[in-house]
């Protein structure tokens, strides 16, 4: 459910500073960047190509649609599971599903990675809603509660044959935290990670915050800059897989898992909290449960902060980054 290109970081203005080493690929569907600063060139080069391996290995055991990934077995198999013939899955995706879980229960059920039984079926590219027959036969199969995980054994079935889900809402900020454990075990104190539209920085930029730029949804332009350090930052936006109807309405990917449709009334989600693992689902979240629920979800959430871009154009900002009165 993530949305590249909703957040640029705006790095150094030459990764050809001394001593600042970096790297983009196209790795899960969308850009993978990596800058670091570090003295020794030939770790650093290790470094950043042990990061792009590392994205690399997630995109080819998460996708749903690499058919040797372990995420693409479990669509094909978890339906056909039971209680008593549950579906062994590795320890690291039992992991990722549980904390899926988790924001699906605090959100109840706005954050939903089964929406993908019905929005697989939508082809922004080609201009394709699932039809009003498939949107009958699959809204029952949009409840994460038909998910059934037993986190200890790492044993998983489905209760419904047509549930499929699809981690593109957590994947990503997962990504970026195992990338940032690896740069730091390689010593480094100040970097950046970004995949689309999660990132995380390590550090300053030598003296400087890193600058996180927010783009408005509606021009090719940032429209505010956060100075951070430290910090996961995610984006949601209905910006970047979309095409408009013949209605003259915007269909784009982040559904609403109640009625299987885009969700409206916002543009764009950025939370800012300590894990890309987190603040990935969240940003999901709270574009799905609108402005006013979103931010109080936030607001009630130590350790993060969130800017809403709703659709009327008006910027919402949580507790923790208005300005003193």
């Amino acid at each position: 459910m993530r949305i590249l290109l909703g957040i640029a970081l705006l790095l150094a203005s030459h990764l050809g500073w001394a001593k600042w080493h970096g790297d983009a690929q196209d790795i899960m569907g969308t850009k993978v960047s990596v800058a670091l600063w570090l003295e020794d060139d030939q770790k650093a080069e290790q470094a950043v190509a042990a990061v792009m391996a590392e994205m690399r290995r997630i995109d080819q055991h998460f996708s749903p649609y690499i058919e040797t990934s372990e995420l693409y077995r479990v669509n094909q198999l978890a339906p056909k599971a039971s209680a008593k013939n549950p579906l062994v899955i590795s320890a690291e995706l039992a992991a990722i599903i549980a904390k899926a879980n988790h924001y699906s229960e605090l959100s109840d059920g706005a954050f939903d990675i089964t929406f993908a039984s019905l929005g697989r079926y939508y082809d922004y590219r080609n201009k394709l809603t699932p039809s009003e027959q498939q949107r009958e036969e699959l809204l029952p199969a949009i409840n994460y509660r038909l998910i059934h995980l037993d986190t200890q054994n790492n044993r998983l079935w489905f209760e419904h044959p047509k549930v499929y889900i699809d981690l593109g809402g957590i994947a990503k900020g997962y990504a970026v935290d195992k990338a940032i454990e690896i740069v730091q075990g390689f010593g480094i104190k100040h970097a950046s990670v970004t995949a689309g539209g999660d990132s995380r920085v390590i550090g300053d930029k030598l003296g400087r915050p890193w600058l996180v730029g927010i783009k408005n949804p509606r021009a090719d332009a940032v429209a505010i800059t956060l100075p951070l350090e430290d910090v996961a930052v995610s984006t949601s936006g209905d910006y970047e897989r979309y095409f408009i109807d013949d209605k003259g309405e915007r269909v784009h990917h982040i559904i609403n898992p109640r009625t299987g449709k885009s969700t409206n009334g916002v543009n764009s989600v950025t939370i800012i909290g300590p894990l890309g693992f987190d603040t990935d689902p969240l940003s999901t979240t709270v574009f799905v449960l609108g402005a006013e629920k979103g931010m109080a979800l936030i607001n009630r959430l130590p350790g993060f902060d969130a800017v809403i871009i709703r659709s009327d154009g008006k910027v919402s900002y949580s507790e923790g980054l208005r300005p003193p009165e």
